[in-house]
């Protein structure tokens, strides 16, 4: 739609007074990456886990656009107009020529830079939010490509459950999942920079090969684990903790060495899987039950190895109205 065709007004008198959308946190269950694409990307083959770690995005009628956040890490947040969520706002006013007229406010609880998909899951909750606040009924295939062109994890906000994402992880195809599984996360200090990540992994890669470098043709072609996806659709846990993988990780360790110790902690501690989260440095633990990831989770606060320790259980829907 057209600027000069739209008729909508975000101001309109039938506007809700406020919208609230509930968006969680992911894990990544396997991230397999590929050789550099042209346009600068990695070409990717990532299973998305949703996780019952939630941030909370409300949006109010407003004379232009502002941003506060509350709750968890919200002084380390942004709150201009780089905020993904605000770039949110502004993609979706901007589709179907609307002004951007709206207050969002973000409460954290997704660990921030910590490779959950925090700032990805704020974007998604706001394009539900604004969509609802400015009575726009965008379709579902449109806010999806809306959420692609704002960052490669912002689809997988919006969907949730578990999913398989290719290209540069935005093409999602939804996974099976036979029963829910329990994680831990040991959340770190401070981010790790997921360009920096990805530049670590091509220069441990270029290393790797010796004189003359990695050739990109000959970085295997990304795909899903076979074993991984039929553990997540018998809710086998033990098989999954086995199946777990990130092509990330070492470069995750190699700059962030700390890693390895949180990592070995949360596996003496009894975890049947233990990954670095995404680009990290957030690892994830996965426990066979309750009881275990009581025990994982107890073991990695007394270890002095991170910052923060949190359960939650999976999987867990997509952005959704509260």
């Amino acid at each position: 739609m057209n600027a000069s065709e739209s008729t909508l007004e975000p101001t309109s008198a039938s506007a809700p007074d406020s919208v609230t959308v509930r968006v969680p946190a992911k894990v990544n269950v396997q991230l397999a990456v590929g050789g550099r694409r042209a346009d600068g990307f990695h070409a990717l083959a990532t299973v998305f886990f949703a996780v019952g770690l939630w941030d909370t995005v409300t949006a109010r009628p407003a004379d232009g656009l502002s941003l506060t956040v509350a709750g968890r890490d919200a002084a380390v947040v942004p709150t201009d107009e780089s905020n993904l969520a605000a770039r949110a706002a502004r993609a979706l006013a901007a589709h179907h020529g609307v002004e951007a007229n709206v207050a969002l406010h973000i409460d954290k609880d997704i660990p921030v830079a910590g490779g959950m998909a925090g700032g990805s899951a704020d974007a998604a909750a706001a394009l539900l939010a604004c969509d609802a606040l400015w009575g726009l009924d965008t379709d579902r295939s449109t806010l999806f490509a809306l959420a692609a062109e704002l960052g490669s994890d912002v689809p997988f906000s919006l969907q949730g459950g578990v999913a398989l994402g290719e290209g540069r992880g935005e093409v999602l195809t939804p996974v099976p999942v036979g029963g829910a599984f329990h994680w831990v996360f040991a959340v770190a200090d401070g981010g790790l920079s997921t360009p920096a990540v990805y530049g670590e992994c091509d220069r441990l890669r270029e290393e790797a090969a010796g004189p003359g470098g990695a050739d990109e043709s000959h970085v295997p072609t990304p795909a899903a684990d076979a074993a991984l996806l039929e553990a997540l659709a018998s809710g086998d846990a033990a098989a999954l903790g086995a199946a777990l993988s990130n092509d990330l990780q070492p470069a995750a360790l190699s700059l962030r060495p700390a890693l390895a110790e949180t990592l070995r902690v949360g596996t003496a501690a009894g975890a049947i899987g233990a990954l670095v989260s995404g680009s990290g440095p957030t690892c994830a633990f996965l426990a066979k039950n309750d009881a275990a990831a009581s025990a994982v989770a107890a073991a990695l606060a007394q270890s002095g190895t991170c910052r923060e320790v949190r359960r939650a259980q999976g999987p867990v829907p997509g952005a959704a109205l509260v």
